[in-house]
């Protein structure tokens, strides 16, 4: 656990509250910290979704095909892939309350620059490294996360991972405003910078500063030389539960037009029913878990995944299927949160690196789910393709079954 120094409170704290005594100034001040992670979360969705908004229009700018602009973002997650190899180290080095800081003001700077793109390579560049400090983002504030948790003494952390669904839908109506008022992208993406740094300026000084010296020894930890078998399975656990994620970001749309039939703008109706299931789910994931226990929760997630995608398969029909995408939708919502506040406990790996292992192979679910659905639609049909996801959320239940670190 982080060694967490309290005595500054004096200094953040009104002087009243102090008086009235250190251990309500103390709940008051571990409140602030939570809500300070919570929107460090929320402005990291905040960039994203904000950059993801306005794909069309950057399509459009540079009038681009769909080829090329599929070519395009595929530079975000290689520079996420690049920077996966020693952003766990940093982390651990630097500690994460500076590269939070850091990774989430250079990752809005990124999101900025992608608007003065002028040609598909400027695009290409900017994508890398907005996919590059991303993956820093992503891995420093995870950490605090796992830190802010282990100051309560009930689950929290699934409302972090809540706060960046959240701003998954934030983004996108503040997307839907700016073009209304018809600013363009980089107006757009400028406004985002403003509202990212008026986050960081306010919340900074609660992101909390912890290095142990267990940490600081174990730096130099390398998974390949000394592989954690552990982390290695809850990485599969997470990859099953980011592929089933990833196949509905990607194709929950093509399978209400292609499949369902649903006619005009009813398409989004998928994608919308399951954002809306997944964001919710984890804001009841710390409710569940305290209640049932981490095990049970993901072994039944494991099951509400595949019964999700089944009942797609089985009924294609509007309603059957906008309730199997929220089930699908409420299935994942708990493996994430879950799967990284348990790596990052881990006793012999340090915070960060333990979440670079276990969120890179994860991120490979993301990465390879869509392909493979696309891949399977083309041998057989779109609803095949759907049946062998499936399985994922059984291989889920499985293993956690078989690991005995879950309570």
């Amino acid at each position: 656990m982080p060694l967490i120094d309290y005595s500054f409170l004096s200094k953040i704290l009104p002087k009243a509250k102090i008086k009235k005594g250190f251990r309500k100034a103390k709940k008051s001040y571990l409140n602030r910290v939570r809500l300070a992670t919570s929107l460090f979360f929320f402005g990291m969705g905040f960039c994203f979704s904000t950059w993801a908004s306005r794909i069309p229009d950057m399509k459009s700018m540079l009038q681009l095909n769909e080829a090329e602009l599929g070519t395009m973002l595929f530079a975000l997650p290689i520079g996420q892939l690049v920077a996966m190899p020693f952003s766990g180290r940093i982390v651990t080095k630097y500690g994460s309350r500076n590269i939070a800081i850091l990774g989430l003001f250079f990752y809005a700077i990124c999101l900025t620059l992608l608007g003065l793109a002028s040609t598909s390579w400027h695009l290409a560049g900017g994508l890398f490294l907005f996919g590059f400090f991303g993956n820093f983002c992503n891995i420093a504030v995870n950490t605090q996360g796992v830190y802010t948790q282990q100051l309560f003494d009930k689950p929290i952390i699934g409302s972090f991972h809540g706060s960046w669904s959240l701003a998954g839908f934030c983004g996108a109506l503040v997307g839907l405003l700016m073009l209304a008022f018809k600013l363009t992208p980089f107006q757009h993406f400028l406004v985002a910078f403003g509202f990212v740094v008026i986050i960081l300026l306010t919340n900074y000084k609660y992101i909390i500063k912890a290095k142990s010296k267990q940490e600081e020894e174990k730096s130099s930890y390398s998974f390949w030389k000394k592989p954690d078998k552990t982390l290695l399975w809850l990485g599969v656990i997470c990859f099953c539960g980011m592929a089933s994620e990833g196949i509905m970001f990607d194709w929950s749309g093509v399978y209400f037009k292609e499949i369902i039939k649903a006619p005009g703008a009813l398409v989004v109706l998928g994608y919308t029913t399951f954002m809306i299931s997944m964001a919710s789910g984890r804001f009841l994931s710390d409710i569940l878990v305290g209640k049932y226990g981490a095990k049970k929760i993901l072994i039944i997630s494991g099951l509400v995944i595949s019964s999700g995608l089944y009942m797609a398969v089985l009924l294609p029909y509007m309603i059957p299927c906008m309730i199997a995408f929220m089930l699908v939708g409420f299935g994942v919502s708990n493996v994430v949160p879950i799967i990284f506040n348990v790596a990052g406990n881990n006793k012999n790996v340090p915070t960060g690196i333990a979440l670079t292992i276990v969120s890179s192979i994860s991120f490979l679910g993301f990465l390879i789910g869509p392909p493979l659905i696309g891949f399977i639609a083309e041998l057989t049909s779109l609803r095949y393709s759907f049946a062998i996801i499936g399985v994922f959320g059984v291989f889920i239940s499985l293993l956690v079954l078989k690991l005995k670190i879950f309570k």
